[in-house]
């Protein structure tokens, strides 16, 4: 091997020990940092530290102008803290150097702060100490200070909002608008944002602390090293004040500068905010996006410019500047915007001419339409609307077992511009409106309207109380505890609710047949022996539907497949082989109804009304009717709501527990006063369950 490739080798082997054990490395580097808080260091050392400062400063300035939110730079507390102890320590380094060796000239303490000394100062101390003062101001009273006010209330904020940023989530996951992956990952970023936000509060105390410790180290110096110089130097009263006071300026400005220079990348970073985007993106869009102020500014620059005794050129200058980008920016805006939608009117295909005939007798499972002013939530496959629908066929299919059809989503010049509706197999069954660029705070304690600025509105999927506001006071809403979300979520929530009470109808025969198709080979032999010799697959279906009706999940279909083909050995009553398959369901069905705290609360029924269900039920041959008087159906149907509406809650609902017998005729019963009031029968209790009587009927 040659001597290139040796060295290459060598050198490779070297970084890749560096990169394995940088932990060590780091841990080194701490501590050479604090032996120079109490070890003497040379001149040279002391050059090289205040060089590494003054440019460890400058790439954390840098990288805090182009990070897109504060987040991306969750070390800084840290870095902070790490950059304010290497400047102390060069601090005491270079005091060291200055009382010891002060007395031999400018390049006692190395020659970074004698190159300050000589450039910055010129020579003259007072000019040193002057700049050195407003330094010291600029960067204690007004960066610092400042800094240091809104890192206070970015972290007050930031907790006050957790609980109402939690809730969003939570509701976004329950809606099915995210999986249990984003949520996470949601909750993690709120979490490091709470983090990250209660750091910079206690970090930004470094940045003041440095300050005020440069300045007590500068005074230190002056007054250590003129009574050094004079008492054990023999140094002349002036020459010592000159020589001591070149040397402390031109250290105090050699570690203020970088001090200055990282308060401001701390001051960047929390007054970053919400902005996402790099700081010339955040700040020139902005100021830029307004043409109108861009042209009054540049008017009155040419005024200043015209006015007697101001200098024409600069005022000229920067007016004709101000009135050039007035007029050019809008005109760039609009090139863009008309180049956007031609290219997206070249990626959409073109919609046919005319319908086919054929296709007009088609009625579609679901159809969202929209009016015109909605029209750019479903622009193309990835819009708002259209990526959160895709994720409720998931979402179902998860929950309920079943597959929801694809929903059409199309925009109607018939509609109110901001209207939509929806479809449910060709009939419209929910309507709404929503306000395309606002965003909806809700009270999710359903009390009344938000107490925030907006227009008056009631939610369109339960009616709660809610109102339409500025996008700028989200913020000001999620912090007073209001669960708030944009039009497109709003759709799609209702869109959610409205499936779920359509269930029934959209298991059709197709997609039976699809769902037992899909059943392993292992039960393909029960199904060819039950289908159709003994029922029809119509029979399934309706089984199915009858569970849907009350949201029973058809998850695990194997199961409802036994059951059905124990039941059929006896009956061929839809009704009775679906309360044998729900008894088969028990252990599913109080699991879902099983409150937090594990017990199942349950509305039982008195022995007078178990006992008069009963005695309603005309039996002939396997078929079963409810001939109950319409008075004593009113007074039961009253007692039950009035009981259910003293104990439901938005987070706990009672189920009405009555015998296996008038079980199916009391849903249908309740079903229309209270369709979410689950009823289940003793017979699917499951014996590990822990039921809770709340109350009796």
């Amino acid at each position: 091997m040659s001597f290139t490739g040796t060295f290459r080798t060598r050198m490779t082997n070297l970084g890749d020990l560096g990169l394995a054990n940088r932990d060590v490395l780091f841990a080194i580097g701490i501590l050479l940092v604090l032996g120079v808080l109490f070890l003497p260091v040379p001149n040279w050392f002391l050059d090289l530290g205040l060089a590494l400062s003054l440019s460890v400063s400058v790439l954390i300035l840098m990288v805090s102008l182009w990070i897109a939110k504060p987040l991306d730079f969750s070390s800084f507390p840290t870095v902070l803290l790490v950059v304010t102890v290497l400047r102390l320590a060069l601090n005491i380094a270079s005091t060291r150097l200055i009382l010891s060796q002060g007395h031999t000239g400018p390049s006692a303490a190395g020659h970074v702060i004698e190159g300050f000394s000589r450039f910055i100062m010129g020579g003259n101390f007072v000019i040193g100490v002057v700049i050195f003062a407003i330094l010291i101001v600029i960067n204690f009273v007004v960066i610092t200070k400042g800094a240091t006010r809104i890192a206070e209330v970015g972290a007050r904020f930031t907790l006050d909002a957790i609980p109402g940023k939690q809730m969003a989530i939570d509701a976004d996951l329950s809606a099915g608008m995210i999986d249990d992956v984003e949520a996470r990952r949601r909750r993690k970023e709120l979490e490091d944002e709470s983090t990250f936000f209660g750091a910079m509060d206690g970090a930004s105390k470094f940045v003041r602390g440095d300050a005020v410790a440069g300045l007590v180290i500068t005074f230190i110096n002056v007054l250590g090293g003129m009574a050094i110089g004079i008492a054990q130097q023999g140094m002349s009263f002036e020459a010592a004040a000159s020589v001591y006071t070149i040397l402390t300026v031109g250290d105090g400005l050699a570690t203020q500068i970088p001090a200055l220079v990282v308060s401001l990348a701390a001051g960047l970073l929390v007054t970053k905010g919400g902005n996402v985007g790099s700081a010339d993106q955040a700040v020139l869009q902005q100021l830029g996006g307004y043409p109108k102020a861009l042209m009054v500014a540049g008017g009155l620059l040419a005024l200043l410019a015209m006015t007697p005794g101001l200098p024409l050129g600069p005022f000229l200058f920067l007016g004709a500047t101000f009135g050039i980008a007035g007029w050019y920016l809008p005109r760039q805006r609009a090139r863009r915007t008309a180049l956007a939608k031609l290219e997206e009117s070249r990626k959409t295909a073109a919609a046919p001419a005319e319908e086919a005939v054929e296709d007009m007798l088609k009625v579609d499972d679901v159809k969202v339409e929209v009016g015109n002013h909605l029209v750019p939530l479903i622009l193309n496959k990835n819009g708002p609307l259209t990526g959160k629908v895709k994720t409720l066929r998931k979402r179902f299919a998860k929950e309920f077992g079943f597959i929801l059809p694809s929903v059409r989503i199309k925009d109607s010049s018939f509609l109110p511009p901001k209207g939509y509706v929806i479809s449910v197999m060709g009939v419209e069954v929910a309507s709404g409106e929503v306000r395309p660029k606002q965003l909806l705070a809700i009270d999710p304690n359903g009390g009344s309207a938000p107490d925030i600025p907006g227009e008056a509105t009631r939610e369109p999927t339960f009616g709660l109380q809610a109102k339409w506001i500025d996008p700028a006071r989200h913020e000001e809403a999620v912090a007073k505890g209001y669960t708030v979300v944009d039009p497109e979520s709003v759709i799609t929530t209702h869109l959610t609710e409205v499936i779920k009470d359509h269930l029934p109808n959209l298991l059709t025969f197709a997609a039976t047949q699809k769902l037992i198709d899909g059943l392993g080979r292992e039960y393909q032999k029960l199904i060819s022996d039950m289908v159709p010799s003994q029922i029809t697959l119509v029979v399934v279906q309706r089984v199915l539907q009858a569970l849907m009706a009350e949201r029973v999940s058809i998850r695990n279909l194997p199961a409802i497949v036994e059951a059905i083909a124990e039941a059929v050995n006896w009956t061929r009553n839809i009704t009775m082989i679906t309360e044998h398959v729900r008894s088969r369901l028990g252990q599913q069905i109080c699991q879902a109804l099983t409150a937090s705290d594990g017990f199942m609360p349950v509305i039982a029924l008195t022995p007078r009304w178990e006992q008069a269900l009963v005695e309603s039920i005309v039996t002939e041959g396997e078929d079963r009717r409810f001939a109950m008087p319409p008075s004593q159906v009113q007074e039961f149907l009253t007692a039950v709501r009035m009981c259910i509406q003293r104990h439901a809650t938005p987070q706990v609902w009672p189920a009405l527990l009555v015998g296996a017998e008038v079980r199916p005729f009391v849903r249908s019963l309740l079903e229309r006063v209270s369709p979410m009031t689950p009823v289940i029968s003793h017979a699917e209790l499951h014996r590990k369950v822990a039921v809770k009587t709340i109350d009796q009927v």
